[in-house]
C-alpha cells in the first residue's frame, strides 16, 4: 500500500541528511494531504512534532537521528511503506497544566511525558499536594515533584526513581524529586482521572518553576494538572517494538515491583 508521507526533521545535521535522502526516495507530501507523518530526530523533536500536529489526527512514525530515541524507530531508508503498513499504533493522551504565577497571570501547557515542579533558587521547594480537591500532603520539602503519564514514566520520572507505568494501566505517577521531608518519600500512583494540585509555600523565599515538556513557567504559585482524554497522539512503532514492549524492557530485576500506591498521609 502506498502512503502519502510528510517528512519533518530537526535541525541536526544527521536529521537534515536523512530528510534529503528520504525525500528523494519517497517524496514529501504537504501535511494537509498526508496520511502519515515521519519525524526525523530524537525524542525531543518527536515531542515537538506531536504537539504541533495534534489537531491533524495523523499517525506519527519517528526515525531516530538523535541519541536515546525511546519514542523513535531505527533509521533506515528501505521498505518504508511496508514498515508503516505493519507498524503498531499506540495512542497517548497528554497532561494539561494550569499554572498561576506570582504576577497574577495564568499559563497553560500540554505535556506528553510529564509536568514537573522544580525549585528555582538555592533553597529547597516547599509544596502542598492536593488530589481531587483534598489536601493529601501538607508540606513536601524537595527539589521538586512531577506527574508523569505512562508514556513518560521512563523519562524524568524514571531518573527520579519513580515507577515505570505500563501503557493502558490507567494510572499516573506522582513522584518526588530529591525529597528531604518526608524523608525518602518517592510518591504514589494515582488513577488517570485524578486532578493534582501543587501549591507553592513560601514562594518568594523558595521560588518554583513549572515545566510541561518544552514549556517552562517561572515563579508559579499553584499548578493544577489533569489528563485530557479528548486529545489523542497516535505514535507508530515497528512491529514487535511497540511502546509497551519498550516499557517492559526498562524493568530490571533489581527494581521494586510496581504497586498501586495512592497518596496518603
Amino acid at each position: 500500500m502506498s502512503h502519502r508521507i510528510a517528512f519533518l526533521a530537526s535541525d541536526a545535521p544527521a536529521a537534515q541528511t536523512a530528510l534529503a535522502t528520504l525525500t528523494a526516495l519517497y517524496g514529501n507530501h504537504p501535511l494537509p494531504g498526508a496520511t502519515h507523518i515521519v519525524a526525523l530526530g530524537g525524542d525531543g523533536f518527536m515531542l515537538q512534532t506531536l504537539h504541533k500536529t495534534q489537531s491533524r489526527d495523523l499517525p506519527v512514525y519517528g526515525m531516530n537521528c538523535g541519541t536515546i530515541g525511546f519514542l523513535m524507530n531505527a533509521y533506515g531508508i528501505d521498505n518504508l511503506h511496508q514498515r508503516l503498513e505493519e507498524a503498531e499504533e499506540t495512542v497517548v493522551n497528554p497532561l494539561t497544566m494550569r499554572a498561576e504565577t506570582a504576577d497574577g497571570g495564568v499559563e497553560y501547557g500540554l505535556a506528553i511525558n510529564e509536568i514537573s515542579m522544580l525549585r528555582s533558587g538555592p533553597q529547597a521547594a516547599k509544596l502542598r499536594i492536593s488530589v481531587d480537591g483534598r489536601v493529601r500532603m501538607e508540606e513536601l520539602v524537595c527539589d521538586g515533584a512531577l506527574v508523569a503519564t505512562p508514556a513518560g514514566s521512563t523519562a524524568y520520572n524514571y531518573s527520579a526513581h519513580g515507577p515505570i507505568v505500563p501503557i493502558g494501566s490507567d494510572v499516573l505517577a506522582l513522584t518526588a524529586i530529591a525529597a528531604f521531608r518526608p524523608r525518602r518519600w518517592r510518591g504514589a500512583l494515582l488513577p488517570k482521572s485524578a486532578v493534582v494540585r501543587f501549591d507553592v509555600l513560601e514562594a518568594e523565599k523558595r521560588p518554583v518553576r513549572a515545566d510541561a515538556d518544552s514549556i517552562s513557567v517561572p515563579n508559579v504559585l499553584a499548578v493544577e494538572i489533569r489528563l485530557d482524554p479528548k486529545i489523542r497522539h497516535r505514535i507508530l512503532f515497528d512491529e514487535g517494538h511497540g511502546l509497551e514492549e519498550r516499557l517492559l524492557r526498562e524493568h530490571s530485576p533489581n527494581r521494586a515491583k510496581i504497586t498501586r500506591r495512592f497518596v496518603s498521609q
